[in-house]
């Protein structure tokens, strides 16, 4: 399997799994990202959403195939540094301990590697 290949599966694989723990277990990535889903059900609420997007996301990597596969791909870059971003900016608050901060970060910008690099294997033509 090609490496821009082998991202793409990889990606859309861990995509496959935060979205359904988001959608299945919202509590436990609250606790993982420190907060408590108890005094903050508002949060699991978000989870849910963010969780069928990014199911939605996988599907679309994993098992769509030419125009909807390339326009994932091509997506997927510009998702995925946001979502880093975002990350980076909700660590840099203080609002969260610092350990999930680098797992949130650390998270999101190996999801951005693997887009860039799936996006590269596309725009060479691998």
């Amino acid at each position: 399997m090609d490496s821009h290949v082998a991202a793409r599966v990889i990606l859309g694989v861990i995509r496959l799994i935060n979205g359904g723990l988001a959608l299945v277990v919202p509590q436990f990535l609250c606790r993982n990202v420190g907060i408590d889903p108890d005094t903050t059900p508002a949060a699991m609420y978000v989870f849910r959403m963010f969780g069928i997007r990014t199911v939605l996301i996988a599907f679309d990597l994993l098992f769509a195939t030419g125009h909807e596969q390339v326009r994932a791909i091509e997506q997927a870059p510009l998702i995925h540094a946001s979502d880093t971003a975002a990350a980076a900016l909700a660590a840099a608050s203080g609002r969260m301990p610092a350990r999930s901060g680098k797992t949130i970060v650390t998270i999101s910008a190996v999801n951005t590697a693997l887009a860039l690099w799936a996006w590269r294997g596309l725009r060479s033509g691998k």
